[in-house]
């Protein structure tokens, strides 16, 4: 089923969500059609706070091989996520986000993380992260802690309406590479 995305302006996405006592079957449910959303929306990320519910619970998808066309995805449906460790390395990166349309910023973020959560069906996992796929786990766990990009954006700008176009800064010829959570 998909679900109504929330923009910015709604006062859920300003609150720190709750943590979740028990991965049940309505919760597994939730995933999934956040997941499926998600898909809808052309997002890699999806933090429950976007679509109205503030519990801590993500969806991310993401290849396996980020270097290689069509390379299978990896899923996943995460609970009660937490960043336990990040790299000093820091790397500037252009976010976007479906609770914010039409707008992208460039970002300061860790380059890796480690990452610990339940999956879906309860059990603890461990993330080890780094890249694109660092960058939008840092992303949607700061939904789950009323955290936006523009927060920590350092600049941000609109996208061109051109018809096939992701464009940056006006002037500037770069298609813009975004994680959209």
């Amino acid at each position: 089923m998909i679900l109504d995305v929330k923009t910015i302006g709604a006062p859920v996405l300003r609150r720190k969500a709750a943590p979740i006592t028990k991965a049940d079957k309505t919760i597994r449910a939730l995933a999934a059609n956040m997941l499926e959303t998600m898909h809808e929306e052309g997002g890699v990320g999806l933090a429950a706070p976007q679509i109205g519910q503030s519990i801590r619970l993500i969806v991310v998808e993401y290849p396996q091989d980020d270097t290689v066309e069509d390379s299978p995805l990896t899923t996943y449906k995460l609970i009660n996520p937490e960043i336990v460790w990040k790299s000093e390395t820091l790397v500037k990166g252009v976010e976007g986000c479906l609770s914010i349309p039409g707008v992208v910023g460039e970002v300061e973020r860790a380059e890796s993380i480690k990452v610990k959560a339940q999956g879906i069906s309860g059990r603890k996992t461990e993330i080890t992260a780094s890249g694109w796929l660092a960058r939008i786990f840092q992303h949607e766990i700061d939904h789950l802690d009323g955290i936006c990009y523009i927060d920590r954006a350092e600049k941000v700008w609109e996208l061109s309406q051109e018809e096939g176009s992701d464009s940056a800064e006006p002037g500037d010829d770069e298609s813009v590479n975004s994680c959209k959570g």
